[in-house]
């Protein structure tokens, strides 16, 4: 039985639809599992078990997980490391305290190479924390397995990094703690990202593949963000569009970062520390490279100016 926690959202949402689409697992064979489980209805219909459980509410995951054997644990969305952290070790421990003996935990590409285990941005602590616990678990326990996926940063992502420069109401400059130059980042697209992670998924359960690996899916183009920036503009229509480098306290009093943020406790409380974000990229930490996701879809992934120019198109309505 594959799980996949939770169900819903960007590439939870990604990853069950490719469970059932593309890779034809057996709706018997899954079980689905969200905070708002009205939401996977039409996964239910379909034969899938459907779950409610919640990482805020302890409670409900002492037998969400029951009757799982391989588990697609998404990152819970949050930038409070320690909470975020503790989070994802209460799941992991329900999972096994359910019979889970495998989990592949969605990570995030910072950190540069799959070998590194460090970071300056605030993003990816909880991140690494959450990596070290499950090769402690799995040190201790070997009957228990593990496969990390550092997904790269998402294409359709590019407001977290662009001050949520909008496509739909673009305006100039783009004012962020970055001057724009190389190094830059190996964007990838999110249905690229959440397809190669249930076929990982999959391969995993069906033939053991990956275990015990901490695989990095990443674009095959790094894109500095001047550049990612320039095609934010065409996409656009707006070829004037440019960076403005500003200092951190500068980026986060700016008042389209109120709504950007809304969702994470606040501008006030989490600009700052999310301005580390771009001190990773500066570094280097979002332009390492791999192959894994092409080998893992069998074709390539759609490069970021196909994604940006398709999304200025549904911008304009087009």
């Amino acid at each position: 039985m594959l799980g996949l926690f939770p169900a819903s959202g960007a590439l939870g949402g990604s990853i069950a639809s490719q469970l059932v689409g593309t890779c034809n697992v057996p709706a018997k064979s899954l079980t689905f599992i969200a905070r708002h489980p009205a939401k996977l209805d039409k996964y239910k219909d379909q034969g899938v078990t459907v779950r409610q459980a919640d990482y805020d509410a302890h409670e409900t995951l002492v037998h969400a997980f029951d009757g799982v054997d391989t588990l697609c644990l998404i990152s819970y969305a949050s930038i409070q490391n320690d909470h975020r952290f503790e989070s994802h070790k209460r799941a992991i421990d329900a999972a096994r305290a359910s019979g889970v003996k495998h989990i592949l935990y969605t990570s995030l590409a910072f950190a540069g190479p799959p070998e590194s285990t460090t970071s300056v941005t605030q993003v990816m602590q909880a991140h690494l924390r959450t990596e070290a616990y499950l090769r402690e678990v799995a040190a201790k326990d070997p009957a228990f397995t593990y496969t990390v996926v550092r997904e790269g940063l998402y294409t359709e992502s590019f407001g977290l990094y662009t001050a949520f420069f909008s496509l739909s109401s673009p305006t100039s400059p783009i004012r962020i703690p970055h001057d724009g130059s190389a190094p830059g980042v190996a964007w990838a697209k999110l249905e690229d990202l959440g397809e190669a992670t249930a076929r990982v998924l999959v391969a995993t359960s069906s033939s053991g593949k990956y275990k015990n690996e901490l695989l990095l899916l990443t674009g095959e183009r790094v894109l500095s963000l001047s550049e990612t920036v320039s095609l934010l503009g065409t996409a656009a229509g707006l070829p004037s569009l440019h960076i403005e480098r500003v200092s951190p306290e500068e980026y986060a009093k700016q008042p389209a970062l109120e709504a950007g943020f809304a969702s994470y406790g606040g501008r006030d409380k989490w600009a700052l520390p999310w301005s580390t974000a771009w001190e990773g990229i500066r570094r280097g930490e979002t332009a390492h490279v791999t192959q894994t996701l092409r080998e893992v879809l069998g074709r390539e992934p759609e490069p970021a100016e196909v994604t940006l120019r398709e999304m200025g198109r549904q911008a304009r309505g087009e």
